[in-house]
Order: structure tokens, then C-alpha cells, then sequence
């Protein structure tokens, strides 16, 4: 029975590690080392979901664009009245970087709803792409 009249939950949900194995399934990811390439070769559009805290803590991936979590759908819809220059079609390749390759996962997965059929994720996020080696650059003061 519900508890002070919520409804029910099902019991046959899905976890968080379940659920990020079942969006994963349904795209390829990418290593940081290709991400860095592809962004060099304007295949790619590298975008920074990390919240301000992190980005001034660790740096900024050269050539990203910096866009919050929870404007990235209305960023990068091309059909949106609020969408990023970058974002012209629904062909273009999206590479979502999170702090350590989790929330980058669904929100790749919600770019690909909006009809973003080559978003992915970076795997490991930022973390992942300093371990690398690869470049980074402080945050401007």
C-alpha cells in the first residue's frame, strides 16, 4: 500500500547501473583520444556538461562548447528556438563530457530522442580525457 497517498512504485524499475547499461547498449561511445581527434578534424562537436564548480576546479576542454546540463536538449535541437549555432542538423556528431562518463551517458541518450543519432558520450568524461594527457586549459579569471 502507498504511503501517505503516492502511488506505488513499481518494483520491477530498473536501478541507476541497470539503466545507464541499457542506454549505453543503444550507442557507441568513444575513447577520449578519438573524441580529441575527431573535434580536430571538425567531426565532431565536443560539449562540456560539467557544472562550474568542476569546470574551475580541473579546466576546460580546448574547443568545447560549455552548455549546462539542464539546457543541453534547448542548446542543441536544431529546430529549436534556442538552439546553439553549431546546432544546424540532426546529423551532426555530439560528443557529451561529464565529470566521469555517468550523467554524459543519459544525456546522450536524451540528445538521441531529439532525434541526434550520432550523439555519444565521452567514456570516463573529463577525468578520462586529462588521464589522457590531453590538453586542457585553465579556467580564465
Amino acid at each position: 500500500m502507498a504511503v501517505s497517498g503516492t502511488p506505488e512504485r513499481a518494483v520491477d524499475a530498473p536501478g541507476i547501473d541497470e539503466l545507464l547499461e541499457r542506454v549505453r547498449a543503444g550507442y557507441e561511445r568513444i575513447e577520449a583520444t578519438r573524441a580529441h581527434e575527431a573535434a580536430r578534424a571538425g567531426e565532431a562537436l565536443l560539449v562540456d556538461i560539467r557544472y562550474a564548480a568542476l569546470r574551475d576546479r580541473d579546466g576546460l576542454v580546448p574547443g568545447a562548447v560549455v552548455v549546462e546540463r539542464n539546457e543541453l536538449e534547448w542548446r542543441l535541437d536544431p529546430r529549436g528556438s534556442h538552439r546553439l549555432p553549431e546546432a544546424t542538423s540532426h546529423d551532426l556528431r555530439v560528443v557529451v563530457i561529464c565529470n566521469e562518463g555517468y550523467a554524459s551517458s543519459l544525456a546522450a541518450e536524451s540528445l538521441h530522442r531529439l532525434g541526434l543519432h550520432r550523439a555519444t558520450d565521452l567514456i570516463g568524461g573529463f577525468q578520462a580525457w586529462r588521464a589522457a594527457g590531453l590538453p586542457v586549459l585553465p579556467v580564465p579569471e
